[in-house]
C-alpha cells in the first residue's frame, strides 16, 4: 500500500526516518546501475534510427532505378512488336545468315592459328 508523501506513521517514524534514507540510498544505487544501460540503449537505438533511414534511402533508390529499368523494358517491348507488325518477314532470315556467317569468320580464324 503507498503512502502520501506527508503522512507521518509506522516504522519510518518511529526510528526517525532511517529506513526511508536506506531505501533511498538503495535506490540511489539502483538508478546508478541503470545510467550505463539506458546510455546503451539510447546509443543502440540512435544507431537503428540512423541504420532504417539508410536503408529506406537504398530502397528508394533501388526503387526509381526499377523503374526506369522497367520504363526501358516497355519500350524496346513496344519497339520489337512494332518490328514484327511491320511484316519485315526477312529478318529472320537475315539474321540467321548474320549467324552463320559469324560463326564461319570464327571457325576460319581458329583453324587459321
Amino acid at each position: 500500500m503507498r503512502r502520501a508523501a506527508g503522512h507521518t506513521g509506522g516504522k519510518a517514524s518511529q526510528n526517525g526516518g532511517g529506513s526511508y534514507s536506506a531505501l533511498e540510498e538503495e535506490n540511489d544505487r539502483l538508478v546508478n546501475d541503470l545510467n550505463p544501460k539506458v546510455a546503451a540503449l539510447k546509443h543502440i537505438s540512435i544507431e537503428i534510427g540512423a541504420e532504417v533511414r539508410a536503408q529506406n534511402k537504398m530502397l528508394v533508390d533501388m526503387d526509381d532505378d526499377f523503374g526506369k529499368s522497367g520504363g526501358l523494358l516497355e519500350r524496346t517491348m513496344g519497339r520489337l512488336q512494332k518490328l514484327t507488325k511491320a511484316g519485315h518477314h526477312c529478318t529472320m532470315f537475315y539474321l540467321l545468315l548474320f549467324c552463320l556467317f559469324v560463326f564461319f569468320v570464327l571457325y576460319l580464324i581458329i583453324k587459321s592459328r
